[in-house]
């Protein structure tokens, strides 16, 4: 060992020995730069060895010397090594300030929040510490009127105030979600809007053109799209929330000038003339494209539900089995698979492999994903629930239900409230229970047979949620996370790109979480289901948007029709329904003949009077004019006279 070395080893076993006795303290950004195999063990045998014996035996001896273990016991030690004292000293802050600065540091894809969950486990953290780091970065909490506008920014002070006091006055009337869409409404897209194209605006009253200017930017956007290619399609389409936002809008206004009438010194100098009109919120139109819209993509879809079903379980099964392939395959081994080589890595505690050109292949995340696409396919096919009612189906929400009548016990599963407030419980088919089944075994921690208690954040309200055994969970780098509803989308999207399915374009055929929904809805009703049966399985509080969900076909409308007729038909006379002779078919053809000298149209049954029935001939015009209109009015150098009626009937011509 040459000089040099020498005063870098002893230094360097100096400056651990004060880190470990607490004498000397490194800030976290310089640790992140700072590499060494001994300071993480040496922590461990003097900083705390109590509390990290407690907490290794709390968290298993094969978590605690994973790959993720490693980084958590790295985390810890680094945070004791910056603020100093033990593990009981960490406090959620310190923890948030790492994770920060590993952000900070550019290092963050190597990052894990698994030491966070163990300092949870351990018990050291207060009661209102934060469920999780993994997404805090990304939780807001739900935000005050004041930064709900000031998030989007309002240069007129004035109005800013008379936004805020607004929402102020709606809030205890409405839900957050609703709050935070009315907010973005009146801030983002309408005032903000109008202080960008007309700087200085500081009034409620505005000009025509101003009003019609805004209109016309809010109706439509630009919709950009890239392509294989790489180029950037630009397309104007219309907005679907337009009229939404007019009706936000308008409701502006008018709420403004009946407040005025209550509470003049407070509403009355900002009551204005509503610039949008009560006609230019008529939403029927676009209810019905809508409408005919998911009808449309019901049909493409129904008829490929199956196929959809079958090709995620064969999916889930090709992956599980490449996967039990890998796992009996020691690590650096080099296997077959498919008539592909590949090698797996030498990682004891990773499932991956790289092939003969070196791409890395995760055989474990591509059965997870399989897996949940499966799951979710299931679950959404067989109960019709919304996927959020999904993600928050927990196993307490699982019963069971003596009929009265019988004393048989049938399971049933028990939906959380979600869009509607309301609280229902569904039916568990056989097919159902075998999913849910599946899923419990999956989710159950390998060590205590329990399914983990889960905090979920509920992005809608803003809110944590309390622990629950949540049924739709997974180990995310050793720490258990919910589902998403975009890793639930991309998992269905995997299934779409194996099967190739097309719509009635040619284009690829994609199924969402909701349209599971609507294909249940219109699968039960067409079955015989009752629609207000449905009703209350979906949990709709109004029968008309089940039957808003329930896609018409054309072949049920003609088959209900023929069952009409016919139940007509035995109901009259069979005499009625001879068939007709020769001459009794040539007089109806007949009449349909003469119909074309007629004028106009009408739609009276054959054989009753008409005044159409014949033109009359008493009035001739002169040659070059106009004589008659499709009422019987006769016209003659732009004089108009009736033709005579006689008991309904046209009076015949006068003979020459």
């Amino acid at each position: 060992m040459n000089s040099v070395a020498q005063v870098r080893w002893k230094y360097g076993q100096m400056g651990l020995l004060m880190l470990a006795a607490d004498v000397l303290r490194l800030p976290l950004l310089w640790q992140f730069g700072y590499r060494t195999k001994h300071l993480r063990p040496l922590m461990e045998r003097t900083r705390d060895p109590e509390g990290v014996a407690r907490l290794q035996g709390i968290v298993g001896p094969e978590r605690w010397e994973s790959i993720q273990g490693g980084r958590a016991r790295m985390a810890l030690a680094r945070i004791m090594i910056a603020k100093g004292g033990g593990l009981a000293d960490i406090t959620p802050g310190d923890a948030f300030e790492y994770d920060t600065d590993m952000r900070r540091a550019g290092v963050a894809s190597c990052n894990t929040t698994l030491f966070y969950s163990w300092l949870r486990d351990l018990g050291t953290l207060p009661p209102d510490a934060p469920t999780t780091l993994r997404l805090l970065h990304r939780v807001t909490g739900q935000l005050t009127c004041e930064q709900l506008v000031d998030r989007h920014g309002v240069a007129c002070v004035s109005i800013r105030e008379l936004l805020i006091d607004y929402l102020e006055e709606r809030r205890p009337r409405l839900d957050y979600a609703t709050l935070d869409g009315l907010a973005r409404s009146l801030t983002r897209n309408f005032w903000s809007d109008l202080e960008a194209h007309h700087p200085g605006i500081n009034s409620l009253r505005l000009p025509p053109e101003v009003a019609a200017a805004w209109k016309g930017r809010m109706h439509t956007y630009i919709q950009r799209r890239k392509l294989p290619d790489g180029t950037v399609e630009e397309t104007l389409v219309e907005r679907a929330d337009y009229v939404q936002l007019l009706l936000s809008v308008r409701a502006f206004y008018l709420d403004i000038a009946r407040w005025a009438t209550e509470e003049p010194a407070r509403w009355g100098p900002w009551a204005a003339p509503c610039p949008i009109k009560e006609a230019e919120t008529s939403n029927r139109k676009r209810l019905k494209r809508t409408k005919a819209r998911m009808d449309q993509r019901t049909r493409e879809r129904l008829p490929v539900l199956e196929t959809f079903a079958k090709a995620a379980a064969d999916n889930l099964r090709h992956h599980a089995a490449r996967l039990e392939a890998v796992l009996a395959v020691q690590p650096g081994a080099t296997f077959g698979l498919g008539g592909t080589l590949f090698v797996r890595t030498k990682n004891v505690t990773t499932v991956n492999a790289r092939d003969e050109q070196g791409k890395l292949h995760h055989f474990a995340q591509s059965e997870h994903r399989a897996f949940w696409a499966w799951a979710a396919v299931e679950f959404l096919r067989h109960t019709g629930a919304r996927i959020e009612e999904m993600l928050e189906v927990s196993h307490h929400a699982m019963i069971q239900y003596r009929l009265p009548t019988t004393g048989e016990i049938v399971p049933l599963l028990q939906i959380a409230p979600s869009k509607t407030d309301q609280e229902r419980v569904l039916l568990v088919s056989p097919e159902l229970a075998d999913v849910l089944a599946t899923i419990i075994r999956r989710v159950r921690a390998p060590r205590t047979g329990a399914i983990p208690l889960l905090s979920a954040y509920d992005y809608e309200e803003r809110t944590w949620n309390p622990p629950a055994s949540l049924l739709f969970q997974w180990d995310r780098g050793g720490e258990n996370s919910r589902m998403t509803g975009e890793f639930i989308r991309k998992a269905l999207g995997d299934v779409l790109d194996i099967i190739g399915l097309t719509d009635s374009t040619g284009q690829p055929l994609a199924f969402s979480p909701h349209d599971f929904r609507r294909l249940f809805i219109t699968d039960a009703i067409r079955s015989g289901l009752p629609p207000h049966i449905a009703q209350v399985i979906a949990g709709h509080a109004n029968i008309n948007t089940t039957m808003g969900y329930n896609a018409i076909y054309p072949a049920e409308t003609i088959e209900a029709h023929r069952a009409f007729i016919a139940r007509r038909r035995a109901l009259r006379p069979a005499e009625e329904y001879r068939t007709p002779t020769n001459a009794e078919w040539d007089e109806f053809l007949g009449h349909f003949e003469k119909r074309k000298v007629s004028i106009g149209t009408c739609a009276r049954a054959f054989g009753t009077p008409c005044i159409h029935e014949h033109a009359c001939l008493s009035e001739l015009p002169s040659s070059g004019t106009d004589w008659a209109d499709r009422d019987g009015v006769a016209k003659s150098s732009g004089q108009q006279s009736r033709r005579p009626e006689v008991s309904g009937r046209v009076a015949p011509p006068t003979p020459a």
